[in-house]
C-alpha cells in the first residue's frame, strides 16, 4: 500500500490540471446515509418516484418538502470528515483543481473546497416552481406552508430543494464545464464513487481518453477500477490524509 501511495502522490505533485471527482462514499463516512438508505422508519412504504420526482412533487408537494426536511437534517447533524479535508488541501495544493460531486450535502465546501461543481444540485438551497434559485432555509424563515411558498416579490410559487431529481436533467452549465475540467485535466483523483450513475461515470472516461492518470480511492473496487493506473482500496478518510502527507514529502524534497 506505501509504494501505491508514494505513486499516487508522484502523480498529483505534479499535476497540472487535477480533477477531484467525488460520490456518496464520501457522504457515507460522515454518516449520511444514500438516498435509500434513508428510506427507514416511516419512509420505508415510500416508492422513490413519490420522493424525488417532478411529478412526485406535484402529486404530493407537502410529502415531499418534510421528506426532504428529514434528510436536510441528518446532513445538518454531520461534519466533514479527514477525506474532506484532505481534498480540500489537495485542491489548494494543485496549480489548478477543481472538485466535481455528485453528493449534495455541501460538505466540500464546508471543509475548504473552494471551486466545486454540484453536478445534483444541493440540498442546503432551494428554488421555486417559477425558476427563482439561490433560496437559503433562512431566506425562507417566517414563510407559511408545507412547502413555502417564494418570497419574491410578486411570485408566491411554491418552493423545492435545488437537487436534480429522477427524470430531471443535470445543469447544463455545471454539466458542461465537468466535462471540460475532465477533457482538460491531466490527473484525476476518483473517490468514493461506485461509477454507475451517469454521466457523472462518463468523467473518468474523458479524463482516461485524453490520456490523463486515474487514481481511485474506494472501499472496494468500482465500475472505474479498470482505468485506474492507482488503484487505492480503503476508506477515503484513511487512505487520502495517508496521501496528503506523501504529496507534501514529494514537494518538500524537490
Amino acid at each position: 500500500m506505501e509504494t501505491l501511495i508514494r505513486r499516487a502522490a508522484s502523480l498529483l505533485a505534479s499535476a497540472h490540471r487535477l480533477v477531484i471527482l467525488t460520490g456518496a462514499g464520501m457522504s457515507k463516512e460522515s454518516g449520511i446515509p444514500t438516498f435509500r438508505e434513508a428510506q427507514d422508519g416511516l419512509w420505508a412504504s415510500y416508492d422513490p418516484q413519490q420522493l424525488a420526482t417532478p411529478q412526485g412533487f406535484r402529486a404530493n408537494p407537502k410529502l415531499v418538502w418534510e421528506w426532504y426536511q428529514y434528510r436536510l437534517g441528518l446532513v445538518e447533524q454531520a461534519e466533514p470528515h479527514a477525506g474532506h479535508l484532505a481534498v480540500a488541501a489537495l485542491e489548494e495544493r494543485a496549480r489548478g483543481a477543481v472538485v466535481i460531486t455528485q453528493n449534495v450535502d455541501g460538505l466540500h465546501a464546508r471543509a475548504g473546497s473552494r471551486d466545486v461543481l454540484e453536478l445534483h444540485g444541493s440540498i442546503r438551497r432551494f428554488k421555486c416552481l417559477r425558476g427563482h434559485r439561490g433560496m437559503s432555509m433562512d431566506d425562507l424563515a417566517g414563510q407559511e406552508g408545507t412547502p413555502p411558498l417564494c418570497p419574491r416579490p410578486g411570485c408566491g410559487a411554491l418552493v423545492r430543494p435545488d437537487v436534480v431529481w429522477f427524470g430531471e436533467q443535470l445543469d447544463h452549465v455545471v454539466i458542461q464545464r465537468a466535462f471540460v475540467e475532465s477533457e482538460a485535466c491531466d490527473v484525476m483523483l476518483i473517490v468514493g464513487t461506485s461509477g454507475v450513475v451517469h454521466p457523472a461515470a462518463s468523467l473518468p472516461y474523458q479524463a482516461w481518453n485524453r490520456r490523463a492518470r486515474i487514481i481511485e480511492v474506494n472501499p472496494v473496487p468500482s465500475e472505474l477500477t479498470d482505468l485506474a493506473h492507482v488503484f487505492l482500496q480503503g476508506p477515503a478518510g484513511q487512505v487520502l490524509p495517508n496521501v496528503l502527507t506523501a504529496v507534501d514529502d514529494q514537494r518538500t524534497v524537490r
